[in-house]
């Protein structure tokens, strides 16, 4: 499902059982994350599927990357695979004007 930013957002302070999943190269990755993300290259290809599999398809993904077009990919692919909720972030993160991290 796509989101707005201000709904994508507000979902995930009200969700106990989110994730938020960057689906950037690492080097996007570097410049600067939503908190709490972790990080699985959708460019990766197989290794993304193989990474995506191992996580919990219980709990509820909150899915961006740097536009929303990767993102919304990831998305449609996590849901193929039997992940029932996941949130794209329209406009990904170079629109993000909420809270950012340095990964460590």
């Amino acid at each position: 499902m796509n989101l707005t930013q201000e709904d994508w957002w507000k979902k995930l302070q009200e969700d106990d059982n989110a994730v938020i999943l960057d689906v950037r190269t690492e080097d996007e990755w570097n410049d600067g994350i939503i908190p709490n993300a972790i990080n699985i290259d959708i460019y990766k290809g197989q290794g993304f599927i193989y990474q995506v599999e191992e996580l919990d398809k219980s709990k509820n993904y909150y899915v961006y990357c740097k536009a929303g077009g990767r993102s919304a990919q990831a998305c449609s692919i996590m849901n193929q695979m039997g992940f029932e909720t996941t949130y794209n972030l329209m406009g990904g993160f170079s629109e993000w004007d909420g809270p950012v991290d340095m990964p460590k």
